[in-house]
C-alpha cells in the first residue's frame, strides 16, 4: 500500500513497483468515479421522465438531457481508455510512448494517466492531423 503523500519522481527507476501501484490506483479511482456518475445519471433520467406542458420548459429539459447524455457518452469512451491503460500496466507497456517506445514523462502521466504518446509525439500527431484536416 502506498503512502497518501507519494508522488512519482524522476529520481526513481521508471515504472518501478511504487509508480505502477500509484498509476493503477489513480486509474481505478477515476474509473470508479466515472461509473458512479453514470449510474447517477441513469437513475436521474429514469426518475426525471415527466410530462411538462410548457413547450419552452420541455425543450429546455430535453436540451439538458441531451447534453447530459453526450457527457456520459464521452465518459463511457474515457472508461474504455482507462481500461486500456490498466491492460498496458498488466502487460508492462504502460508509460511508454506508442510511437517512439521512449518513456512518457511522469508529469504528463500524472496529468493524463491514459496518455499513450509522449508530449513530442503527441504534438507531431496533432500537427499531422491539422495538415490533413486543412486538405
Amino acid at each position: 500500500m502506498l503512502d497518501q503523500d507519494y508522488v512519482p519522481s524522476d529520481d526513481e527507476e521508471f515504472m518501478n513497483d511504487r509508480q505502477v501501484e500509484y498509476f493503477t490506483q489513480k486509474l481505478n479511482a477515476w474509473k470508479t468515479s466515472l461509473l458512479s456518475d453514470t449510474k447517477d445519471t441513469i437513475e436521474g433520467l429514469q426518475e426525471g421522465a415527466r410530462n411538462i406542458p410548457d413547450q419552452t420548459d420541455r425543450a429546455s429539459e430535453e436540451t439538458d438531457r441531451a447534453i447530459e447524455l453526450r457527457t456520459r457518452d464521452r465518459q463511457r469512451k474515457l472508461v474504455s481508455k482507462i481500461e486500456a491503460a490498466l491492460r498496458r500496466i498488466e502487460d508492462g507497456s504502460y508509460g511508454y510512448c506508442e510511437a517512439t517506445g521512449e518513456p512518457i514523462s511522469l508529469k504528463r502521466l500524472d496529468a493524463r494517466p491514459i496518455a499513450t504518446l509522449s508530449l513530442a509525439a503527441q504534438e507531431r500527431h496533432e500537427r499531422k492531423e491539422r495538415v490533413h484536416r486543412d486538405d
